[in-house]
């Protein structure tokens, strides 16, 4: 009886120790290589392996390439910042940043003016240089208008060429109206072509302006620095109404990759009103 029950803790001392040798080896795999115990090929191509990135890794990587540079803004107390009143009736503000000057300059009177055109179209004359040594391209394309005191709507620069094409368009349907109602209404002949040819006056010279003095695409260098041109907006929108006695705008411009601001305001301060010199 005795032999009996020492043979079988003999055998369970032995499967004790059998597991408990198997466990240590499979414990051993597991813990981290040292120095001492690898070989150099080894460690030579572990240290090749990339370590393994989280997901917040890789999404912060995403976010820093998609993200855009904070735009650069337009502000009187910051260097390479102006504002003046020019004796043209002009109010103009200056930015120099780097190799690229922009001057924004707007009509004292443009929130007047803009009702008195066809289109009701708000109009900003913009000056561009550059003083780098390579080149710069500069296009109207992406350059936006922010009426901040009507709902923010931002606005588009129209295109001058298709925008004087409506303009013709509009003048051919105003001219065909015209001759429609005057056959209509004899008695009424000399008020309407009166009316027709101060429409198509007011037409011409716009187009005309539009074709000469608008903004258009440029390639910038030392032999040509500067462009300048003007940019018109429409304002034909539910939501925008009449203009307030002081009006709040942001221009976005879109230039050499990044984005330039000017916040400004008509009249800058309440109430003021800036004469032109007399030539």
């Amino acid at each position: 009886m005795s032999d009996m029950v020492t043979s079988t803790w003999r055998r369970f001392g032995l499967r004790f120790l059998t597991s408990g040798l198997i466990a240590g080896l499979i414990a051993t795999s597991c813990l981290p290589l040292s120095a001492s115990s690898a070989s150099p090929e080894l460690l030579h191509t572990l240290s090749a392996q990339p370590f393994p990135r989280s997901s917040r890794d890789r999404d912060n990587e995403t976010k820093a390439r998609t993200t855009p540079s904070p735009p650069i803004r337009w502000d009187e107390q910051q260097p390479g910042c102006t504002f003046s009143r020019g004796t043209d009736g002009k109010y103009r503000y200056g930015l120099w940043t780097g190799d690229i000057g922009i001057v924004l300059a707007v009509d004292a009177r443009e929130l007047q003016s803009s009702r008195q055109r066809i289109g009701h179209i708000f109009g900003i004359q913009l000056t561009i240089r550059y003083r780098g040594v390579d080149s710069l391209d500069t296009a109207p394309d992406g350059i936006t208008l922010q009426f901040m005191k009507h709902f923010k709507v931002t606005q588009t620069a129209l295109d001058p060429d298709a925008y004087v094409q409506k303009i013709q368009s509009d003048a051919d349907a105003v001219d065909d109206d015209t001759r429609r109602t005057v056959a209509k209404h004899p008695a009424e002949k000399q008020l309407r072509e009166t009316r027709l040819q101060d429409y198509q006056k007011s037409a011409n010279e716009l187009i005309e302006f539009l074709s000469k003095n608008s903004l258009r695409t440029a390639h910038l260098d030392r032999a040509n620095p500067e462009v300048r041109g003007w940019l018109f907006f429409d304002t034909n929108s539910k939501w925008l109404g009449g203009w307030k006695a002081q009006e709040d705008f942001v221009l976005r411009l879109p230039l050499g990759g990044k984005v330039f601001e000017f916040p400004f305001k008509l009249p800058p301060k309440k109430g003021e009103f800036l004469l032109q010199k007399r030539q």
